[in-house]
């Protein structure tokens, strides 16, 4: 009896090296597109988002055609959003749109990139602590750009109101990031650099509540260079823009922190 088990467990132990290992059980084989998307959906409702990917992924292999691999591939794009997969949210929105430039969720596919790319940014700002406008703004610029398609596209599309909003965020923070990029200039002596990052706030961010302080280094980065004329062109505007601004003030404040006082120094 001891021989036979153990010529039993020998030829199990063939077996496993001839056949390979034992497949993982697939619950969706043979089941209908319809189900498998179902299937999916209910995991999304559970938020159990990699589950549902799987499930998105597998609809979309073995039914590529058809209403539910494209309500599928966006499923997935907005799943991998769900799950804090922002680059990975980003390129299945990219992949619906190359793919359905005329569906009838299309604009959704916009929304969600730029939202995707906007809450990446945050993911950043917690991990780093630092403020929005200290870093690379490129990735802002990417957000506002989707949110710009999906505007200027579809300017009817019910997620326009909340991306026209996001963008007037977005101009503000890439408005400030030029600022910063321009005190930083101001401090390294570099005038004439320093002018070019403010002419890019007036020309671009013309809306922004960082024109004044972007006027206010304009003058005294021309000032600085011996450019009276255009000191006093630019003082002009300002001083027909921001009548009340506090560099027209009699009185100086002691705060340390106004965002002005840096350059009073300078007069």
């Amino acid at each position: 009896m001891k021989y036979i088990l153990i010529l039993t467990f020998t030829l199990l132990l063939n077996a496993c090296a001839i056949f390979g290992e034992p497949t993982e059980f697939d619950d969706t084989k043979g089941l209908p597109a319809e189900r498998i998307y179902q299937m999916g959906a209910e995991k999304m409702i559970d938020k159990d988002y990699p589950k549902a990917i799987e499930y998105f992924n597998k609809l979309e292999s073995r039914f590529p055609h058809g209403r539910y691999a494209t309500q599928a591939q966006l499923e997935t794009a907005y799943a991998h959003y769900k799950n804090q997969d922002p680059v990975l949210a980003v390129a299945a929105a990219d992949r619906f749109i190359k793919l359905h430039p005329n569906h009838p969720n299309v604009d959704y596919a916009y929304y969600l990139k730029g939202l995707a790319i906007f809450t990446e940014r945050g993911i950043l700002e917690k991990a780093t602590k630092q403020q929005i406008s200290d870093r690379d703004p490129r990735s802002l610029r990417d957000s506002f750009m989707a949110f710009k398609d999906l505007v200027t596209r579809y300017p009817k599309s019910r997620y326009a109101k909340d991306a026209s909003q996001r963008m007037v965020y977005l101009a503000n923070s890439l408005a400030e990031s030029e600022l910063y990029i321009a005190r930083y200039y101001m401090k390294r002596q570099a005038y004439l650099a320093a002018v070019n990052r403010t002419k890019y706030v007036l020309e671009n961010y013309p809306q922004t509540p960082s024109v004044e302080e972007a006027l206010v280094i304009q003058i005294s980065a021309y000032g600085l260079l011996g450019l009276d004329d255009l000191k006093n062109d630019t003082m002009r505007v300002l001083q027909k823009n921001y009548p009340d601004s506090a560099m027209f003030a009699k009185t100086t404040p002691t705060d340390d922190r106004v965002w002005w006082k840096f350059w009073e120094s300078l007069y």
